[in-house]
């Protein structure tokens, strides 16, 4: 790798560190594809294939999944992200160039499909291994300061961290993903209360991740306030699998200020705002599994 090439990947880093900390983890692919200026060139990010070589450099600078990929990235056995070839030719130039990039240690940023025309970036990521018969290879994140490691560092040392790092952003990953399409489905709006505020909305699960059922997918999922969210999550209301809401006995009857009045009480019997797409509406098995918690 050449020496232009080389700080090339660190201006590019840094160029991604500076967008994200002016507008957030979530990136446009606009803003992608337009890229920035480097040494007078135009480095642009993305393509329409997933695995990217700008033409100033001899090996691949980003790998992409789209949201609408037809190619089944995942994890690997190890628990690194596994990363499909282009096409089914292991041969073919962009997997060679990925394959050279594994070789020589070489530091890319891969781009995390979310919603489409919206991506997560992690950098940098290698790519550590190469699996011809399944046609993946295995991609892990790492720190910052492995970009300028010796690359004479062994696989004893390398990969426990590299694969705690992993482990970690894929987690991000796919709970970030969750929120953007769930936040999309329900077009910026708390189902309950039609609140429109971005900032006080979150990605409620029905069935919570860390149970059996509480995967990180939009019928897994409510857009709620605030304080919807917390009193759906502690008991104080809940959703029947006919969408309705109902609040809690004991809070019906409560008196207090204007916002258990307007906030809690006046909800009950709200049937909720559902997603324009009838295959993103709540799953009614896992409403219904969730009502019977709150029931009991």
């Amino acid at each position: 790798m050449t020496d232009f090439e080389q700080q090339l990947r660190i201006a590019t880093f840094d160029w991604l560190r500076r967008v994200v900390e002016r507008d957030g983890d979530v990136i446009s692919r606009d803003v992608l594809a337009k890229g920035f200026e480097f040494r007078g060139e135009h480095i642009p990010l993305v393509a329409p294939v997933g695995i990217f070589k700008p033409r100033q450099c001899d090996l691949p600078l980003s790998i992409t999944t789209s949201p609408n990929s037809p190619y089944d990235d995942g994890r690997d056995q190890n628990g690194l992200i596994s990363y499909m070839y282009r096409g089914t030719d292991p041969d073919h130039r962009d997997n060679v160039g990925l394959r050279h990039a594994m070789l020589d240690g070489v530091p890319l940023v891969y781009f995390f499909g979310i919603v489409p025309g919206k991506y997560l970036a992690v950098w940098p990521v290698f790519i550590v291994g190469d699996d011809r018969k399944r046609l993946t290879f295995s991609v892990a994140a790492d720190e910052y300061a492995a970009v300028d490691a010796p690359t004479s560092q062994t696989a004893e040392y390398l990969m426990p961290r590299r694969e705690y790092i992993t482990r970690t952003v894929r987690q991000r990953l796919h709970q970030r993903g969750f929120q953007e399409r769930v936040m999309q489905a329900y077009r910026e709006h708390c189902t309950i209360c039609r609140l429109k505020h971005r900032e006080l909305l979150d990605a409620a699960h029905i069935i919570p991740d860390s149970v059996l059922g509480g995967d990180p997918i939009v019928t897994n999922g409510l857009a709620l306030c605030k304080i919807h969210h917390a009193a759906y999550d502690r008991g104080v209301l809940g959703i029947s699998p006919d969408y309705t809401v109902t609040i809690r006995e004991d809070v019906l009857v409560e008196i207090d200020g204007p916002m258990l009045k307007h906030g809690l009480v006046e909800m009950h019997g709200v049937r909720l705002l559902l997603p324009k797409s009838k295959s993103e509406w709540p799953d009614q098995e896992r409403l219904e599994r969730r009502f019977v918690d709150f029931r009991g």
